[in-house]
């Protein structure tokens, strides 16, 4: 006889937190987001922690590599999409990686012999000033000099002169040896005020630049999540069918984490996935697994060797898996069941295996939410789907924007690998919608609001951190009167609040 649960599952709205004591210290600016995204074993340090507890869905609708840099400016991780090609999503993998880092390979190289025409061919194709001259024009060529936008007047000189002629020569220019650590490039750059410094080697070959106008970025951004070449830290998804194709090519582009992309992990495809990547690189590529609502889904795949696991299946805004399969569970009630399982794990076994909750999130306090119940981040889709930075199109219905968003069930995205059970490769019915939603304007300032909702409600649970949160956290059900009592009542509103869309 099948196995009944009688205890109705939950949703993030209906519970509450119930405030706790708040000393003086217990102020926004006090509170700390760090998080880690992946397992570690206990007394050590996490492989990759994150400044803020927020990852992007594995969605085509949301994780590009343009979004993957906001997001890891920001301090959290974007999973780059994986229904591509394997060739298309690597190269979204190396954009972002290198969109920004201390130490930059020059992508703007000449010889001396080249003109002032070549210069500006190189400027328009790369939208980059700064040009390395070296003596065979390439990247790591011996330099002989470089070229600015102050070396040269388009309009007053023949675009046949050559390089040498108007480049600044090396005798003129400040450099750095290779092993110069970033601090002391950039304490280089300021107190020469430079725009850029070249690194070289023994040899005079031209290794690096580093430019003052990261510096800048950096300061302007101290939760930027970077790794240990000062490159954004990038997460990809995966499916259970190619891995031994897309996984290495994935690696080869720099990924730093990658994610099993499945609407129900509770599976043997998961298992066989992890073990073919433990097989061939051990514990040096990280993995997440999922999507799993209990304790027994958890179980299977911590014991698999997943350094994450998502918790969540049909409580997305464009998933009707539980509307067309009748499978899922209310994401409160999963949430809780599964971090219960993860803290009698990590009792058990020393290692601590983090909790990522997928789904569900409708308003930004359910964040808070989520965090208190247990997990360490949480994935996001519709949520960041509305922001510039996803890769879908702006529309204008009726005077008002809004962005493109459909799920990866969806007829539009095709993503049979997804919901794949070993059949044939084929999407055989739908399991999400395509749809719009509200456009925000930018992540940066919606990221920034919604975690100062998230450390303010904190700060009245006495907590400055979210492990401090969860131990000190007290939940409260609510009644379906008392959700209604919650929200404004009884009022004619001037202007009505809106949920995330």
């Amino acid at each position: 006889m099948a196995t009944f649960i009688n205890e109705p599952s939950h949703t993030f709205n209906e519970y509450l937190l119930i405030p706790g004591y708040s000393s003086s210290e217990c102020v926004p600016a006090n509170v700390s987001l760090k998080t880690p995204l992946v397992k570690f074993k206990k007394g050590e340090e996490p492989a990759i922690s994150m400044n803020i507890p927020l990852v992007s869905a594995i969605m085509q609708s949301v994780s590009g590599d343009r979004l993957a840099v906001a997001l890891a400016t920001e301090g959290g991780v974007a999973f780059i999409y994986g229904s591509q090609t394997i060739e298309d999503e690597a190269a979204m993998v190396k954009r972002a990686k290198s969109y920004k880092a201390g130490f930059v390979t020059s992508d703007s190289n000449v010889s001396p012999d080249a003109t002032m025409a070549d210069v500006v061919a190189l400027k328009e194709q790369t939208g980059h000033s700064t040009v390395a001259v070296t003596d065979d024009g390439t990247a790591n060529g011996k330099l002989v000099g470089i070229v600015t936008g102050r070396d040269y007047r388009v309009s007053r000189m023949d675009p046949a002169t050559k390089v040498s002629e108007f480049m600044t020569p090396l005798e003129k220019l400040i450099c750095a040896k290779e092993g110069t650590t970033l601090k002391e490039a950039n304490d280089i750059i300021w107190d020469n005020k430079l725009n850029s410094l070249p690194i070289v080697n023994e040899e005079g070959r031209l290794c690096y630049f580093v430019f003052r106008k990261d510096y800048d970025t950096h300061k302007q951004n101290p939760n930027e999540l970077l790794d240990a070449s000062k490159r954004y830290v990038v997460g990809a998804g995966i499916n259970t069918r190619d891995y031994a194709e897309r996984v290495p090519a994935l690696v080869e582009a720099g990924a730093d984490v990658l994610c099993i992309d499945s609407s129900e992990g509770f599976s043997e495809w998961q298992k066989l996935t992890i073990d073919w990547i433990r097989e061939r690189y051990g514990d040096s590529v990280k993995v997440g697994a999922g999507n799993v609502v209990d304790a027994d889904g958890f179980r299977f795949l911590a014991e698999s060797g997943a350094d994450f696991i998502k918790v969540g299946i049909g409580g997305g805004s464009i998933c009707i898996t539980r509307e067309t399969k009748g499978i899922g569970r209310g994401q409160a009630t999963a949430l809780i069941e599964v971090c219960k399982a993860r803290d009698e794990y990590y009792e058990e076994t020393g290692i601590y295996v983090p909790v990522c909750s997928d789904g569900g999130i409708v308003y930004d306090h359910h964040l808070t939410l989520a965090l208190a119940m247990g997990a360490d981040f949480i994935m996001l889709g519709r949520y960041f789907a509305r922001f510039d930075e996803s890769p879908t199109n702006k529309v204008n219905i009726n005077g008002t924007y809004y962005k493109e968003y459909w799920g990866e069930g969806s007829n539009r995205a095709r993503n049979w690998q997804r919901y794949d059970l070993g059949g044939d490769k084929k999407l055989s019915f739908e399991e999400g919608v395509d749809s719009y939603v509200p456009y925000a304007g930018t992540l940066k300032d919606n990221v920034a609001l919604s975690l100062s909702k998230v450390k303010s409600t904190m700060c009245n649970c006495g907590a400055l951190s979210i492990p401090e949160l969860q131990k000190k956290a007290k939940l409260t059900l609510v009644s379906a009167t008392s959700i209604i009592e919650g929200g404004a009542h009884d009022v004619i509103q001037k202007e009505k609040s809106t949920a995330i869309k």
